[in-house]
């Protein structure tokens, strides 16, 4: 079957979209949310690996990767936002139910995008893409939550930090056993875009506005309760900004949700994709006939 991948685009509210697509049109659709400081980039081995049997859709948000990067004094870049262009993206290329793949940034506005369409939301698959308290890394989160409670120059330079050359490797390669297993063009080509004019602007203000999804985490839970959707938590096990307790906790809310942690960081698909395509095929498999 052929699982060649397309590079395309479309306009939503006047900007431009680009999305990695594959997998046959009238196939189970999984739409693939990439986290922070990355793109549909990051999907690059896993697509491939489920194209055979699904259709496999995969933007970057606005602001990141090849996408439009309108200036922050002129989009409002919160997480309210990315989801409601997210959602007229999936209506744009006539996306109409769809399983969800979320990583980091990629959670909130995923379960964002189902609070307001749960009907459209099939199953989600979570990749280290956080709903829980007590998902957050005390020692990662310390700066972005210092930023959120009094943003100044002060707080906001370590949280620069983070997305700084060094800190975007340590994102790749922290947890990783053996990280010459991880590519150093994942973190160069990521770096290379977070560099780019305005940059800065567009992340500090997602990192402000990151509180707003802790806010949320009530009403993320209620949604579990309330729909049962299916849950398959796959999980770098040895995370230190989304740690394992974060996948268990789904557990609380989706009695049947399913876990597994693997023996890797962050960025799991970077060492795991092959591992983690076998499980996302068996859930789908059993969830979605």
């Amino acid at each position: 079957m052929n699982t060649q991948v397309r590079h395309r685009s479309t306009t939503v509210r006047g900007h431009e979209i680009f999305y990695r697509e594959a997998g046959p049109a009238d196939a189970p659709a999984l739409l693939l949310l990439h986290g922070f400081p990355t793109s549909s980039h990051m999907f690059r081995d896993l697509i491939p690996r489920l194209a055979g049997r699904y259709r496999v859709i995969a933007p970057d948000h606005l602001g990141f990767g090849r996408s439009a990067t309108p200036a922050a004094d002129t989009f409002p870049y919160t997480f309210a936002e990315l989801a409601a262009v997210t959602a007229e993206f999936t209506e744009s290329i006539g996306l109409a139910r769809f399983a969800l793949y979320v990583q980091d940034y990629g959670a909130p506005i995923g379960l964002r995008l189902a609070l307001a369409h749960p009907d459209r939301v099939t199953a989600i698959v979570t990749q280290n893409g956080n709903a829980y308290e007590e998902g957050l890394g005390k020692e990662a989160w310390a700066p972005v939550l210092a930023y959120i409670a009094d943003p100044n120059e002060e707080t906001a330079a370590p949280v620069r930090a983070i997305r700084s050359p060094e800190g975007i490797k340590w994102q790749y390669t922290h947890g990783v056993p053996d990280p010459s297993l991880v590519s150093p063009d994942a973190w160069e080509h990521d770096a290379a875009l977070m560099a780019r004019a305005g940059q800065d602007e567009i992340q500090l203000a997602l990192m402000g506005d990151y509180g707003s999804n802790i806010d949320l985490y009530p009403d993320f839970h209620a949604y579990f309760r309330a729909s049962q959707v299916p849950v398959l938590a796959v999980w770098g096990a040895h995370d230190e900004i989304f740690v394992p307790a974060g996948a268990l906790a789904f557990q609380r809310d989706l009695p049947e949700a399913e876990v597994h942690l693997l023996p890797t960081g962050h960025f799991a698909l970077e060492t795991h994709a092959e591992q983690i395509a076998g499980l996302i095929d068996g859930f789908l498999g059993r969830v979605a006939g």
